[in-house]
């Protein structure tokens, strides 16, 4: 015997597709008629939610509320893929050197947050990705899985969502786990043509069954559970270009009312918490075009949104909509510089520390030259920004380590066989004087035949399972593999392709980094 989680609807797995989407319908009739006996709701008329956040699955029609949502709970448990398989993407803008980004995109944005958990009462990482039906198919599927850091082994990753046909990692999801150890898959949608979505596991710490809770406008996730109080939930609607919203709930399933954050016609941003503090650093479009993202800004809320105010202590009114407001950090844009914010960290003090890449062209190729990486950091009441290196793209995304003395940076910092592309070769860089100066100390990945891109932090990263990543040909369609790595960047391990067992171990590179630094 089966449930909905949604519409509560009881079916034996046994029974055929239209029985099920029969009893929902009727039970959704009968739900109608007690909720409305005088028969005042129009045609068509969505029933009346108070989460005021995503629309409840109540609220679908009786057509589509069993056809899309009983269908999923058909089976015990979520499909399984015999392999780790990334989603290969091109965004089809192209320019004298290529794409504006294109490759194995499986672990983009750096605006889904966090992508990777790590579980101390579990002893494993649990992540997310963008996977893909078969290799040369464009077909995206919400993937999960972890790494047992007990056995070395992987299962065989789960589909938590089928895109339905969507090839854009835009759609990949960010994830959560809450104080009981339930995982949370928070699924993004694009622009106001395709929902978000939010599934429960069904048990805690494992992958193998979920549950559809809510559904709507959400794109660019980026979920935080604190302890005791919830999930505190950043992410953008298309209501004035791409405009930064946030929303609470004590549980995942009941939300408040969004409120807009910022709106001066549209953000990327990266956020991250420390205790109770969290904090957003996001650039903004002029006029709505993506293209000219300049201006750096930050604000931090430690009480859940009630209250927003400016790294240095003062008080601000969302949502903010002047670009030169007392959020901003840089004015680049009267520098004519581009902005592609990578992460956000915090110091031994608290202090937020950002890794941001700066360029002077939207484009691929030299015209964008330098591509610089740089750290920007708030330390003695003002801000500090230190040159880390440069590369070759707008979109060679890192990530950045601060908890120890020595700060770390992941990241494809170095050429990759398609030059101009996204990514390229992995390397780890280290600061001893906490980000002032940096120095290479090797590289991770060499004589790759595939970009790298898209090194992604877990949450609470252990030491064996430090950076995730995927690569892909940057210039053509191809196989997008999956890869992580050690603190120290010495040993990487593939995700296994193709699965012939339920678990296995990851594929150790063999062609390994050098020692050479620089």
């Amino acid at each position: 015997m089966g449930r909905c989680f949604i519409c509560h609807t009881f079916f034996s797995l046994c029974d055929s597709p239209r029985l099920i989407h029969k009893k929902a319908n009727r039970r959704l009739k009968i739900n109608r008629s007690q909720n409305n006996p005088a028969g005042t709701q129009a045609a068509g008329e969505k029933v009346s939610d108070n989460s005021g956040f995503f629309t409840s699955m109540v609220n679908k029609s009786s057509l589509i509320l069993p056809l899309v949502l009983c269908s999923v709970f058909i089976s015990a448990h979520n499909p399984r893929t015999d392999g780790y398989r990334g989603i290969w993407f091109s965004l089809g803008q192209f320019s004298e050197y290529g794409d504006k980004y294109s490759g194995g995109l499986g672990t983009y944005t750096a605006n889904h947050v966090p992508v990777a958990v790590y579980s101390p009462e579990a002893g494993k990482t649990f992540f997310v990705y963008g996977g893909t039906t078969a290799a040369g198919e464009r077909h995206l599927l919400n993937m999960i899985s972890y790494y047992d850091h007990k056995s070395g082994e992987v299962p065989r990753p789960v589909v938590v969502h089928d895109k339905q046909g969507v090839n854009d990692p835009h759609d990949n999801a960010a994830l959560s786990v809450d104080g009981s150890g339930y995982l949370w898959v928070f699924v993004s949608g694009r622009a106001r043509s395709r929902q978000g979505f939010i599934y429960k596991s069904r048990e805690p710490f494992s992958i193998s069954a979920f549950d559809l809770v809510r559904e709507g406008e959400i794109t660019y996730p980026q979920p935080w559970y604190v302890k005791d109080r919830g999930f505190i939930l950043m992410f953008t609607k298309y209501t004035g270009g791409r405009e930064l919203y946030w929303t609470t709930s004590p549980d995942g399933v009941h939300w408040e009312t969004e409120k807009k954050l910022a709106g001066m016609g549209g953000h990327y941003q990266v956020t991250n918490m420390l205790g109770n503090k969290l904090v957003s650093a996001f650039m903004y479009h002029p006029g709505g075009n993506v293209d000219k993202r300049t201006n750096l800004y930050a604000v931090q809320t430690e009480d859940f949104g009630r209250t927003w105010k400016t790294i240095d202590g003062k008080v601000i009114k969302p949502p903010l909509t002047d670009p030169h407001c007392e959020a901003l950090i840089k004015d680049f844009e009267a520098e004519g510089k581009l902005v592609y914010i990578n992460d956000l960290n915090f110091d031994s003090e608290g202090n937020p520390v950002i890794l941001a890449v700066i360029s002077r062209d939207y484009r691929p190729g030299p015209s964008g030259d330098p591509r610089e990486w740089f750290i920007i950091r708030w330390k003695a009441g003002r801000w500090t920004f230190s040159k880390v290196c440069e590369s070759t793209h707008n979109y060679d995304m890192g990530s950045l380590y601060t908890k120890e003395k020595i700060w770390r940076i992941i990241g494809p910092t170095e050429p990759g066989p398609q030059h101009f592309g996204t990514g390229g070769e992995m390397a780890l860089w280290e600061s001893r004087d906490e980000g002032i100066t940096w120095k290479r100390i090797r590289m991770i990945t060499s004589e790759s035949i595939r970009n790298n891109s898209y090194a992604r932090r877990p949450l609470n990263a252990h030491d064996d399972f430090y950076a995730l990543w995927a690569d892909g040909d940057a210039g053509k369609l191809s196989e997008s593999h999956l890869w992580f790595t050690n603190k120290t960047g010495l040993k990487t391990r593939e995700l296994p392709y193709n699965m012939e067992a339920d678990s296995q171990k990851p594929l150790i590179l063999r062609k390994n980094a050098d020692s050479k630094s620089r």
